[in-house]
């Protein structure tokens, strides 16, 4: 990237920050976080690292009892390490990588080397545990990881994985919770930033209590310098290329006494390359309405309605398409403490899906692919401590999808911490992605000009699915935490496009295997400073080619933070991708191996304004000198 592009961005701090004398825990939804009025950096490092989760359960445990493999983003490292996009963040996690799709999906994290499918739709998105699809094509996510408002994020959580068990289709390599944070007081600022060129970012945000009422709010425009690059054409020799890159995001959550909603939208304006390239704006609407009640004293129950909303504009450059889709999903989830050693997770779910794509290469426009699917699931997990250093897991999903059989994905582990800071797990989890409406309903044919070959869909196409088995160890100690973890994958029922008589089709096909391993740690050498790393080894085939996905077999990566009490925070974070096996006789030049460096330098100034700041408000909220 040009040197001026990455020049230190300065932060002016454009609005006024107020506190109120009375606040909150500090807890996003369905999370613990810093409590009000203390300074995370006075914390004791045990706190920082005795930390709870939320995603693998459905309710709060140790990360250590967690069945799941699990890395987490806390408030501490965003803090430290900063980070303008969620894609930028997610880059940093262990087993996490950033990649793209030639024509669609500009933005794409693939796991555990898995990008088997053009897009990213073997990950599933939550914001505050509920999840956020793109139906039409299948998984679509450019738009949330380059536009969320990051400053509204207290943590992120991230099974390594699958969790179709209790979060149903898209949980099929990992699945990624984004938890915002909850009020702890009244506030409200502005934060504005500027790069070399046409490079600028400005977000915003609020946080509102008074007394059961808690409302928090954020929003964020980012753009960074037009990127112009040489592209190939059908027509033959090479193009150059304009590449934008900007889009803005919101996010509003409001809690009262069990009842609460929240919403997000996103809209990112950026690139569409299908050997000429045209610019294409990506949209999408989240919403969930949700209530929360005790059914009984260890029995804590909710009701959720979720949608997610999301469109394509492109109807005046390449692809000259529009799209238009959405999911809708009711569901009643239940956690139940039976008793010391039983902890029971069940619930049912019922969603509806419809989706429609135009093309407007010729005129009037005809729609290329149509439909709608509905579909309902029954799930359950039961936690059991056999003895004091033995948990037992057991799990399953039943789900029926449109007019297809009914289908099961099972989890079964065991969970074995033979000292106080050492844990041992074996788990072995399946999980499914539905075929997304594009696949069932896809109608391309006969082609609407000459040249590019047909596609169909197929209503009765299986769900792909995955087994997988985790055997991992983890150390946890008062400033250190480590883990290694070894996994092996086996996708069957992949949906891929094969040509039958000169006409595409979607079909079920083939297999794909993946295994690797997995280390990662954070250390705390002081208060003050803060180092944390990991690195995946991964192989994959599908019985016949070996690296069968654009995504490298290894992947080191790690960074070094210093934060002090007096404000001052600096750091610097490497993620190294490796050159990319295979693809010798692609189109365009594979990327030879690279450094992507993020560095953070800020001081905080709160001390030296005329203004009343609430200790709970992290530095990022104050101007930043660079």
């Amino acid at each position: 990237m040009n040197g001026k592009k990455l020049a230190c961005l300065i932060a002016i701090c454009a609005g006024a920050i107020a506190s109120s004398a009375t606040a909150g825990d500090g807890a996003p939804n369905g999370g613990s976080g810093t409590p009000a009025g203390q300074d995370l950096y006075a914390m004791d490092l045990q706190s920082l690292l005795d930390m709870k989760v939320v995603t693998a359960s459905k309710f709060s445990e140790k990360i250590s009892d967690a069945p799941g493999v699990m890395s987490v983003v806390t408030q501490d490292e965003l803090r430290r390490f900063a980070g303008l996009t969620l894609s930028e963040i997610l880059q940093r996690v262990c087993g996490l990588s950033g990649s793209v799709a030639s024509f669609t999906d500009r933005s794409i994290i693939a796991a555990r080397g898995d990008q088997t499918k053009i897009n990213g739709g073997h990950i599933l998105y939550l914001i505050n545990g509920r999840p956020t699809r793109e139906v039409l094509e299948g998984g679509l996510s450019g738009d949330l990881l380059e536009t969320f408002p990051v400053n509204i994020i207290e943590r992120i959580e991230v099974i390594r994985g699958p969790g179709s068990v209790l979060y149903g289709s898209n949980a099929f390599s990992a699945v990624v919770n984004v938890i915002t944070k909850k009020a702890t007081g009244n506030h409200a600022a502005v934060t504005g930033m500027g790069a070399a060129g046409t490079g600028t970012a400005t977000s915003g945000e609020f946080s509102l209590q008074h007394g059961d009422l808690n409302v928090v709010g954020a929003a964020q425009f980012r753009q960074t310098p037009n990127w112009v690059t040489p592209v190939w054409t059908y027509m033959g020799g090479d193009g150059i290329a304009t590449i934008p890159d900007r889009g803005k995001g919101a996010y509003v959550g409001v809690n009262f006494r069990g009842l609460s909603f929240m919403s997000s939208f996103t809209d990112w304006k950026t690139s569409y390359v299908e050997g000429m390239v045209g610019e294409a704006r990506w949209r999408r609407g989240f919403a969930d309405l949700g209530y929360s009640l005790k059914a009984a004293e260890n029995w804590d129950m909710s009701f959720d309605l979720t949608y997610t909303r999301t469109a394509l504009n492109a109807e005046k450059t390449v692809p000259w398409m529009t799209r238009d889709s959405y999911e809708t999903v009711l569901e009643w989830t239940n956690t139940v403490r039976l008793s010391q050693k039983d902890h029971v997770t069940f619930g049912a779910l019922f969603n509806y899906m419809n989706g429609i794509e135009y093309f407007y290469f010729t005129y009037p426009r005809a729609p290329i692919a149509e439909g709608s699917r509905s579909g309902g699931a029954l799930y359950g997990q039961v936690d059991h401590q056999l003895t004091e250093n033995v948990k037992l897991i057991g799990g399953f999903q039943a789900n029926k999808i449109g007019d297809l059989q009914l289908n099961v994905v099972p989890r079964v582990g065991v969970i074995y911490s033979p000292a106080s800071h050492v844990t041992l797990k074996a788990l072995y989890s399946k999980a499914f992605r539905a075929p997304s409406l594009f696949e069932n309903y896809m109608n391309l044919g006969p082609p609407v000009w000459e040249g590019p070959p047909t596609l169909y869909g197929d209503p009765n196409l299986r769900p792909e699915k995955v087994a997988t088995i985790d055997i991992g160890v983890t150390y946890e100690g008062r400033r250190f935490q480590t883990g290694v973890n070894y996994f092996h994958s086996k996708q069957t029922d992949p949906i891929i496009q094969a040509n039958f008589g000169g006409d595409n089709r979607y079909v079920n096909q083939g297999e794909a295997r993946f295994q690797g391993f997995e280390v990662e740690g954070k250390y705390y050498l002081l208060k003050s400073v803060f180092m944390t790393g990991s690195t995946i080894y991964q192989t994959n085939d599908d019985g016949v080619t070996k690296n069968i996905t654009p995504i490298a077999n290894w992947a080191p990566k790690g960074g070094v933070s210093y934060a002090a009490a007096n404000g001052l925070t600096a750091s610097v974070f490497d993620v190294y991708q490796p050159t990319i096996p295979g693809y010798e006789n692609s189109m365009n030049p594979t990327p030879s191996a690279h450094h992507l460096i993020n560095a953070n330098l800020r001081y905080d100034l709160a001390k030296y304004l005329p203004v009343t700041v609430n200790p709970a408000l992290p530095s990022s909220r104050m101007p930043r000198i660079c």
